[in-house]
C-alpha cells in the first residue's frame, strides 16, 4: 500500500483528502505546519508528499528543497490556492512533480498522485541500481520491476527491447504504432527513462479526448483572462514537458488545425501562451502514438504529411499480445505479483488449465487485458493459485468455443461442395441450427443440460446433434 503524507494547515482540507485517498486505498497521515511533516518524514517512508504552498511556519518552495534535499526517493506535489506561473514552473525545475491549484477535483488528484508515484518508483529504481551491471541490463531491470516495461523472451519482444535501446539516448522524435492496449505509453517511459532527459518531466497527453477548442489550451496554456471561462494562467503540456519528453497518445484524433499548430511549434521549437505575446523557447523530445494508420490518414487528407514527416525520426511497431508466445505468461506473473501488493494478497500463481487459457485466448485487448483479467482474478481468488472460475467466460470458454467452432465449420464443409454452399438450403439450415446451438452453449457455460431447455429439445437430441460434429466428449 502506498504511503502519502499530506501537510495543510487548513485542517478540513487535509481531512477531505485523508478520507477520500483512504478509500481508493492509499496509507495517510496528515500534518498541519512543515515542522510537523518533516518530523513525520524523519520517522517513517513516504511515497508522496502533498504539500500546500502556504503554511503557517513555512512555505511549499522550502519544504520542496528539503524534501528533496534529505528524502530524495520521495515524490512532491505542490497545492496552492493561488495561480503563479513563473512559481510553477521553479517548482516543477526544483524536483516537484506538479503544481496543483485549488479547487481541488477528486478525478484529476487522483490521476496526478497515480503518475507522480509511477513516475518517482521509476526514477527511484533506476537510480539505485548496481553500478557494476550494464547500461542495458540496469535499465531492463529496472523498467521491468517498476512495470513501466515487462521484458520478454520472444522473438518479438526482444526485437521491440533492441529498438527501445537504440533510440533512446538520441534525442529523435518517436512513432509508435499498435493496436489499443499494447503497451504505447510503457514504452514511451521505458525511451524518456533511458535518455539523458531521464531527470526530468515525462508528461503523457491522451489526444483522443480532446475537443478542437480546448487543445490549444492543453498543447501551449493560456493566460488569465484570454478568454471566456479563463480564470487563472494554465501551462500547457509542452511547457510542462519542457527540458523532458512530451508523449502524445493518438495523435491522429488531432484536428487539422491544430495539426497545423503543432507543425508551427516542432519547426521553430517555441509556443506562445493564448493571450500572450511573449515567446517561450522549447527543449521538448516528442514520441507520438496512434493505432491507426498514417498511410491512408494522410491519403483521405485527415493527418498531414508534413508534420508526419517530423514526427518519423524513429518509428517502432508493437505487436499485439498474441504474436508474443510464451511471453504471455510473463505478463501474467508481472500483473500477479503488483495486484497482490495492490491487494494485500498472496497468490501464488495459475493453475494449469489458467495457463492453458491464457495461451490460448487471443487477447483483442491486449497488455490492458490481461492486466485486468488479472487483477480481477487475484481479487476473486482465495487459494494460492487462480482457478478458471476467477476468468471471465469469454476467456475461460474460449478454447472450448473455438473447437466448437472449426468442428462446426468441417461438419458444413462436409455436407456440401464448396460450389454450392450458398446455394444449398439443407445446407444454410444446417448452419443456422449450429450456429444457434453454440450460441446458447457459450451462454450457459456449455451446460448441455441447461442448453437442452433453452433449445427445447431433450438432451438426448442435443448429445446426437453435438455428436455428428464430434463434440459429444
Amino acid at each position: 500500500m502506498k504511503k502519502i503524507l499530506i501537510v495543510d494547515d487548513e485542517v478540513n482540507i487535509g481531512l477531505l483528502l485523508s478520507k477520500f485517498l483512504t478509500k481508493n486505498s492509499f496509507s495517510v497521515e496528515t500534518a498541519v505546519s512543515g515542522n510537523a511533516a518533516l518530523d513525520y518524514l524523519s520517522r517513517q517512508k513516504f511515497d508522496l508528499v502533498l504539500c500546500d504552498y502556504r503554511l503557517e511556519d513555512t512555505d511549499g518552495k522550502t519544504m520542496l528543497v528539503k524534501i528533496k534535499e534529505k528524502y530524495p526517493s520521495t515524490g512532491v506535489i505542490i497545492i496552492t490556492g493561488y495561480s503563479d506561473i513563473k512559481l510553477a514552473v521553479e517548482l516543477i525545475k526544483l524536483g516537484a512533480y506538479d503544481y496543483i491549484t485549488k479547487p481541488l477535483y477528486p478525478d484529476e488528484i487522483l490521476n496526478t498522485i497515480n503518475k507522480a508515484i509511477e513516475t518517482q518508483m521509476a526514477l527511484n529504481e533506476n537510480a539505485t541500481e548496481p553500478a557494476v551491471e550494464n547500461k542495458k541490463s540496469k535499465n531492463t531491470k529496472a523498467q521491468a520491476e517498476t512495470g513501466e516495461f515487462v521484458v520478454g523472451q520472444s522473438s518479438a519482444s526482444k526485437e521491440l527491447m533492441k529498438q527501445i535501446m537504440l533510440v533512446a539516448p538520441t534525442s529523435y522524435s518517436v512513432i509508435l504504432t499498435g493496436e489499443s492496449g499494447t503497451g504505447k505509453e510503457s514504452v514511451a517511459k521505458t525511451i524518456h527513462l533511458n535518455s539523458a532527459r531521464k531527470d526530468k518531466p515525462f508528461i503523457a497527453m491522451d489526444c483522443g479526448s480532446l475537443t478542437k477548442e480546448l487543445a490549444g489550451s492543453e498543447f501551449f496554456g493560456h493566460e488569465k483572462g484570454s478568454f471566456t471561462g479563463a480564470l487563472y494562467t494554465k501551462i500547457g503540456h509542452f511547457e510542462m514537458a519542457n527540458g523532458g519528453t512530451l508523449f502524445l497518445d493518438e495523435v491522429g484524433n488531432l484536428s487539422y488545425e491544430i495539426q497545423a499548430a503543432l507543425l508551427r511549434t516542432v519547426q521553430e521549437r517555441k509556443i506562445k501562451r493564448i493571450g500572450s505575446t511573449k515567446e517561450i523557447d522549447l527543449d521538448v523530445r516528442i514520441i507520438v502514438a496512434t493505432n491507426e494508420n498514417f498511410g491512408e490518414a494522410m491519403q483521405k487528407g485527415k493527418f498531414r504529411e508534413d508534420l508526419y514527416h517530423r514526427f518519423n525520426e524513429f518509428s517502432i511497431h508493437l505487436p499485439p499480445l498474441n504474436q508474443r508466445g510464451s511471453d504471455i505468461m510473463v505478463f501474467a506473473h508481472t500483473f500477479l505479483m503488483k495486484a497482490n501488493e495492490e491487494l494485500n494478497r498472496n497468490v501464488q500463481g495459475f493453475s494449469p488449465e489458467v495457463e492453458e487459457c491464457f495461451l490460448t485466448y487471443n487477447w483483442p485487448g491486449n497488455v490492458r487485458e490481461i492486466k485486468n483479467v488479472v487483477r480481477r482474478a487475484t481479487l476473486l481468488t482465495e487459494t494460492e493459485e487462480i482457478q478458471l472460475k476467477a476468468l471471465p467466460l469469454e476467456i475461460s470458454t474460449y478454447a472450448k468455443a473455438t473447437a466448437i467452432e472449426n468442428a462446426v465449420e468441417n461438419a458444413i464443409s462436409r455436407s456440401a461442395a464448396p460450389a454450392s454452399r450458398t446455394r444449398d438450403l439443407k445446407n444454410a439450415a444446417l448452419e443456422a441450427e449450429y450456429d444457434t446451438i453454440l450460441s446458447v452453449l457459450r451462454e450457459v457455460n456449455f451446460n448441455k443440460s441447461k442448453a437442452a431447455k433453452i433449445l427445447n429439445i431433450d438432451r438426448k437430441t442435443l448429445y446426437n446433434k453435438m455428436k455428428a460434429i464430434d463434440l459429444d466428449n
